[in-house]
């Protein structure tokens, strides 16, 4: 097991790769009384196309087969696991993003009981025909309830526009139809190929003592068999170009516009740097749309924009891309304005020395705060590991940061090729 101390944070952490290729990371918190384990698998929506665990062709899965798994592995021949979590004084959850599922629990008590539930259900599937066909009207009605969201489809609108082809740019719950294929037999192949320990992390955050804890987790894992590891292959479309411009209409009382920006160049591949140029990006947005920049102020004030204005960096295994939105009864007008400013960053009154440095000195004051709570360490440890970067090295990362490197990252980043607008109308409108 091995120690890695952090004197600046006045944090450690273990970790360690069991033999079975489970990675393994412990972050004691003496101080708190409640303890938080996640349970994380590197398999997410977008993982539709991949070679099997022991096979040696492509398969190509229905959409939204990794959601529709996360659903029924709470389900076991005995029961509902929630229920179990509840007997036992935890409360529990589950999510899948584009790249990730994790399972998680949180509890005060019986901390060794409750992760031994986790990891157990995690790792014994059961699906059957009659429980497979059950959960398909459920996440059926799911489907149907975000279709009905405008902000989930303003911003599944603007994806579809970037990666048309990209399977990205599909609901991460799918769609009626492709559920409607999902079989019993889809779900093995997906587990067995993505729920191989090596292909898993489960982190455990709070008062604990690491070499009990990693050695009840080491027992748990000896008792298990598993096939030997193999890499997985997974496969995507090529993207051959963005659509530039689309719309639709809902039943929404303001109109609603989106601009999104695809990242067309290659995240760095040594992983220090990509984080140096994710954050780069993400002080990039907030020093052009923050809510004490001048941009944003002059929107404001000339009613382009609301309190609904916002921006976003998504970066994930295999994409990235910005997306700036809001409700606004000048849609048109609110894209010309955003591409503009954006597309004239390198002569923005926005990007000065003396503002990036206030503005770093905000996000290193958030981040430090972020350190109190233990899911947040817990899904930024779990989620954002990049080669041997984890979350507490992003501390210097951050600090290092200057205004040329925000400059060279906007270089990258902002294209006119890579720019796209999105419109929401009300039903009445266009």
């Amino acid at each position: 097991m091995e120690k890695k101390e952090y004197a600046q944070l006045n944090e450690v952490f273990y970790q360690e790769t069991l033999a079975n290729g489970l990675q393994v990371t412990l972050l004691p918190k003496a101080d708190y009384h409640k303890t938080y384990g996640l349970f994380t698998t590197n398999y997410g929506s977008i993982d539709n196309e991949f070679i099997p665990l022991g096979q040696t062709e492509f398969v190509h899965v229905p959409d939204g087969i990794a959601h529709f798994l996360e659903h029924k592995l709470f389900e076991k021949e005995e029961g509902d696991v929630f229920q179990t979590f509840g007997k036992q004084g935890a409360s529990a959850n589950a999510f899948t993003s584009f790249t990730h599922t994790s399972y998680l629990f949180s509890s005060t008590e019986q901390v060794y009981k409750n992760l031994e539930t986790l990891i157990n259900f995690v790792q014994e599937p059961y699906f059957t025909k009659e429980t497979v066909e059950k959960e398909k009207g459920i996440i059926g009605q799911e489907i149907q309830m975000y279709q009905d969201d405008p902000n989930w489809r303003l911003f599944f609108g603007i994806i579809n526009n970037l990666y048309p082809e990209h399977p990205l740019h599909i609901d991460i719950a799918g769609t009626e139809a492709s559920i409607a294929e999902i079989t019993a037999e889809d779900l093995y192949l997906c587990y067995t190929t993505f729920y191989h320990p090596s292909n898993m992390h489960l982190l455990v955050v709070g008062n604990l003592e690491p070499e009990a804890m990693m050695t009840f987790i080491r027992e748990n894992q000896a008792k298990k068999a598993f096939a030997p590891a193999q890499k997985i292959e997974r496969r995507f479309p090529k993207e051959t170009s963005i659509v530039k411009e689309s719309q639709i209409k809902m039943s929404v009382n303001r109109a609603k516009a989106v601009i999104g920006i695809k990242g067309l160049t290659e995240v760095p591949s040594d992983s220090a740097e990509a984080v140096r140029y994710k954050f780069a990006l993400q002080l990039l947005l907030e020093l052009l749309f923050g809510n004490t920049s001048q941009n944003y102020l002059q929107l404001y004030d000339e009613g382009i924009i609301d309190d609904s204005f916002g921006y976003e960096l998504n970066m994930e295994r295999n994409f990235y891309f910005g997306d700036i939105s809001s409700d606004t009864s000048q849609p048109e007008q609110f894209a010309q304005a955003i591409i503009q400013m954006l597309t004239s960053y390198e002569t923005s009154a926005e990007l000065t020395e003396e503002k990036v440095a206030l503005l770093k000195k905000k996000r290193i004051g958030s981040f430090l705060h972020s350190l109190n709570s233990l899911e947040y360490m817990a899904n930024q440890f779990s989620q954002n590991q990049a080669g041997e970067i984890t979350l507490f090295d992003h501390l210097p990362i951050l600090e290092s940061l200057q205004l040329a490197d925000i400059q060279q990252a906007a270089q990258k980043f902002i294209k006119e090729e890579a720019i796209s607008k999105f419109y929401m109308y009300p039903n009445d409108e266009k």
